[in-house]
């Protein structure tokens, strides 16, 4: 028993090898970056991509571009692979749409990723202030075209129906990882509900509404598992699908248990492709949110 928790403990926390030459992207701090985080810190905003430590920030800052993280800073599900904070969360903001949409309309954004730290503490998850920070940017600034990324909502059909009804272009829900990984890398949520998620929100969108989902490599799993979970997302009327590295964000995280290298994410996007997926987002660096209005463009 001694030997298996010592092992359990090094798979979730130790800092894997020196990363490979396509995995160096270095973090800049021009004078474009920081002025996109003092116009994101002065209108009291948070974003995925700090809260999450993304490798792609400075890239993404230096054209103002920012995904925008709701409902507060704390999360009610603590994920072995995430670097958002843990912890009770704090009263939701409803000025915070009208912020978002000043942001939006100041740097001209045409395309903007809203996405939300998991409460469960929340009847609906948060779906209704997700509806409430729509409209308050639509309103502003109408032509903007919107991307949300949201929690399983623990399954809920309505809150589900909730911000699918608000105008949107796609609706995002990441499955992350393949079954077998979730008590790991996911605990507190389940792979097939948010499966389901997905599809539910297929079968009741309209046309121009895209479903879109992510996933990550580099956790353990099988090249076998890879191919289940690109049938599943074929199945599931999935339009958009994202695949990137695991990047070990802090000591406190789970570590890498490999590094796939750029040519594997050019056959997993074939392989995703041959099941049935439209538009598939590959690559060590690709993240949900990553070359977001990309994907989108690909698909209309």
């Amino acid at each position: 028993m001694a030997a298996f928790i010592g092992e359990n403990y090094q798979r979730r926390y130790r800092l894997y090898t020196k990363k490979p030459e396509w995995l160096r992207k270095k973090k800049t701090l021009s004078p474009e970056v920081i002025e996109t985080k003092r116009k994101i810190k002065g209108l009291g905003l948070y974003t995925v991509c700090e809260a999450a430590s993304c490798p792609n920030i400075s890239e993404c800052f230096l054209r103002g571009t920012a995904s925008f993280m709701i409902l507060g800073r704390y999360c009610t599900r603590n994920c072995a692979f995430c670097d958002v904070r843990h912890g009770i969360p704090t009263d939701i903001d409803n000025e915070e749409g009208i912020r978002i949409a000043a942001y939006i309309r100041e740097m001209d954004i045409r395309y903007a990723v809203i996405t939300s730290v998991t409460r469960d503490d929340l009847p609906d998850g948060g779906a209704s202030h997700f509806a409430h920070v729509v409209e308050d940017i639509k309103k502003s600034v109408p032509q903007v075209t919107i991307e949300l990324l949201v929690p399983d909502f623990n399954g809920s059909h309505s809150s589900v129906a909730e911000v699918m009804n608000t105008g949107i272009g796609v609706f995002s829900h990441n499955l992350e990882t393949v079954p077998r990984m979730y008590p790991d890398v996911r605990a507190g949520a389940d792979y097939f509900r948010s499966l389901e998620i997905l599809e539910y929100a297929k079968s009741i969108g309209k046309t121009n509404i895209l479903i879109k989902s992510g996933i990550m490599t580099g956790l353990g799993e099988t090249a076998d598992e890879l191919d289940m979970i690109f049938k599943d997302i074929a199945s599931a009327g999935v339009d958009i699908l994202t695949i990137g590295q695991y990047l070990q964000p802090s000591k406190e995280n789970l570590h890498v248990s490999r590094y796939v290298s750029p040519d594997e994410f050019e056959k997993l996007k074939l392989n995703a492709k041959k099941r049935g997926i439209p538009v598939i987002i590959a690559g060590p660096y690709i993240r949900s949110s990553y070359m977001a209005e990309e994907a989108y463009l690909q698909c209309i």
